[in-house]
């Protein structure tokens, strides 16, 4: 009887899920879920067409006006990162704007 029930309890098996997560993302101070901060990875949902248009014309409007423009795909997500927080300050972009070049090369990758 004791072997039964050990038996029946051990085809039973537990199903954990585990929600996705969601990437903090900040603009100045405030912390959304939209768009990337350092050390983590990119947005977990779509950019609309305008986000991505926007971010692609600051991203050729400023960098090109000191180096030529690399294509997204000529680094990796992780390569990026370090790349875009030092260009933050050299070009001297803010938060917001700096959120929207992150996301257009993120998309293209």
């Amino acid at each position: 009887m004791i072997a039964a029930s050990l038996a029946a309890c051990s085809s039973k098996k537990a199903v954990a899920t585990t929600p996705e997560p969601v990437a903090p993302v900040a603009v100045g101070n405030t912390v959304t879920e939209n768009t990337v901060v350092e050390g983590t990875e990119p947005p977990a949902r779509l950019l609309t067409p305008e986000e991505i248009a926007q971010g692609k014309s600051l991203y050729e409007n400023n960098c090109a006006k000191c180096h030529k423009l690399f294509a997204p795909t000529d680094y990796t997500y992780e390569k990026w990162k370090p790349i875009l927080i030092r260009m933050q300050k050299k070009a001297r972009m803010d938060d917001a704007q700096m959120v929207a070049i992150t996301n257009y090369i993120n998309s293209e990758l």
